[in-house]
């Protein structure tokens, strides 16, 4: 059985649906279809909670961060094990993952004041008798929106860099994963009992619109495309700014130069961890024509030994999201009548809830197998004359994630890499991006905007605040009602000699 939800109402009021193992159809739990009242209640006890915790001296903020950071390193294996029953991907990546959480909570914590407290800005010579400067405020309440696919990492990544900045989060899990988000505040709670400083909303897609129309101060969203513009249009009754993190179609370049061996296993991790399902996972990869069948001749044995399942063995596990199938049988069905050919499994890899490892070859630029996002351990292969070229045809996306290169030159990978139509890009690895605390994330396009993650992510879920002080009177009041016609003139001479000369 595929992971299901099922409504159903406790004495015929309140509703609420269940979340169940995506491999065997068990209940995981049942959760709380969250309405427009339930929504409310928790916003507002999050905003007393914000003005408690944006009162905190930094460094007591910081000190709770680092220990809600120890608490998940020391249960660990809990969070791991019930991620692994509740989308299937096995207990060693849902470890990783939090482990990578866990170094993004570290890294906020630590580098918040310095990212985000005062400091001075040079004034100018026209206002050199004021002292600037510049710091960064709480925005008050942010609405957290996650993701099934990493449902620890993926919603730390805003969530922490929120609480950093001084703000409190209302954290709404995917109803394909509440039990996860659950234990994650929960977790919190442990380490910070006084408020609801992180509190949860569970539900459906109506649940997160509400949360969106709830007057909370932003909302950071992640998912797909299309449900990002619904997200949207909820935030744009209120004004409320949003920061989305989308799909991706993302691409692995290979230069004749690159070491094969090492692209080979690369691309087989991006394309196939997490069956598949990661949003900077490797979709497409573009081969220089020279090495083509040598690589892919590789990736093909590299590929072989692996399978998915819900065993201790396997190497990644069920979709997580039964609809997903769907979608992934379409992409191939599409690959192949557009003349593609499976190098590597095929139609005949889907085995509900499972798909098997799928390499496609000799694929169009135009069939959605290349276009659209196809979230399922398959990738295409083609093969390009330069690493221009793969440029090129990698750019011809309407998503604009991440990438890699692989390539031994250093300035052709650095050219390829600025070159690249994407947030991010990796360099003779994949995905390594996401593990560095310090880099925003984020994409363009139908990828979405704004960035998490680093000092970017801090000041996403902050305000700007500038401020003068007059520290002597100006030699020319300019502002005011007395000022004369040889102030204007004096003003005016200097504009001259700073800025009228010509530009050479």
């Amino acid at each position: 059985m595929v992971t299901t939800m099922r409504t159903s109402s406790h004495q015929g009021t309140a509703k609420t649906f269940d979340s169940l193992n995506p491999a065997t159809g068990e209940p995981i739990g049942t959760f709380g279809v969250f309405g427009e009242h339930e929504v409310a209640e928790t916003v507002a006890r999050a905003r007393e909670a914000a003005q408690w915790w944006a009162g905190l001296p930094g460094k007591e903020r910081k000190a709770r961060m680092l220990a809600w950071k120890s608490y998940l390193t020391r249960y660990i294996m809990r969070i791991a094990e019930l991620m692994h029953a509740e989308t299937g991907k096995p207990v060693a990546d849902a470890q990783l993952e939090v482990l990578l959480a866990v170094v993004h909570i570290d890294w906020a914590a630590k580098n918040a004041a310095k990212v985000l407290g005062p400091h001075k800005v040079r004034s100018g010579i026209v206002a050199i008798n004021q002292v600037s400067s510049v710091e960064y405020q709480p925005l008050g309440v942010v609405g957290v929106i996650g993701p099934w696919n990493y449902p620890v990492f993926t919603p730390v990544g805003s969530i922490a860099y929120a609480l950093a900045a001084g703000n409190a989060v209302v954290f709404k899990p995917s109803e394909f994963s509440p039990a996860v988000g659950g234990w994650l505040v929960s977790s919190f709670a442990e380490v910070v009992p006084e408020y609801p400083v992180l509190s949860l909303v569970t539900g459906f897609g109506e649940s997160g619109s509400l949360l969106a129309k709830s007057g909370v101060d932003k909302i950071a969203f992640t998912g797909s495309t299309k449900t990002a513009k619904k997200v949207m249009a909820a935030c744009a009754e209120n004004l409320t700014p949003m920061v989305a993190e989308c799909g991706g179609k993302d691409a692995l370049l290979v230069s004749a130069d690159a070491d094969l061996d090492a692209a080979a296993d690369a691309a087989v991790w991006g394309a196939l961890s997490n069956a598949g399902q990661t949003c900077i996972g490797v979709e497409r990869i573009y081969v220089a024509q020279d090495i083509y069948h040598t690589f892919l001749e590789k990736l093909a044995e590299r590929v072989k030994g692996l399978r998915p399942g819900d065993d201790r063995e396997a190497n990644y596990g069920p979709m997580t999201m039964p609809g997903q199938v769907e979608v992934i049988e379409q992409h191939i069905a599409d690959a192949m009548a557009c003349g593609g050919r499976a190098v590597v499994g095929g139609l005949g890899s889907i085995r509900k809830p499972y798909v098997g490892p799928v390499i496609l070859a000799d694929v169009p630029e135009s069939s959605t197998a290349i276009t659209d996002e196809t979230f399922g351990p398959t990738m295409t292969v083609t093969p390009v004359s330069s690493l221009s070229e793969g440029v090129k045809l990698a750019n011809n996306s309407k998503y604009g994630l991440g990438g890699s290169i692989f390539a031994k030159n250093k300035n052709a990978a650095m050219a390829a890499a600025r070159a690249l139509n994407s947030g991010m890009t990796s360099i003779n690895s994949v995905i390594s991006f996401a593990s560095v605390p310090s880099l925003p994330f984020g994409g363009s396009g139908d990828s979405g905007f704004g960035r998490i993650h680093g000092a970017d992510g801090l000041r996403e879920f902050s305000k700007a605040k500038a401020i003068t002080r007059q520290r002597m009177k100006p030699m020319v009041n300019l502002t005011s009602f007395t000022r004369t016609d040889a102030d204007m003139k004096k003003i005016l001479t200097l504009a001259s000699l700073l800025h009228g000369r010509k530009y050479k």
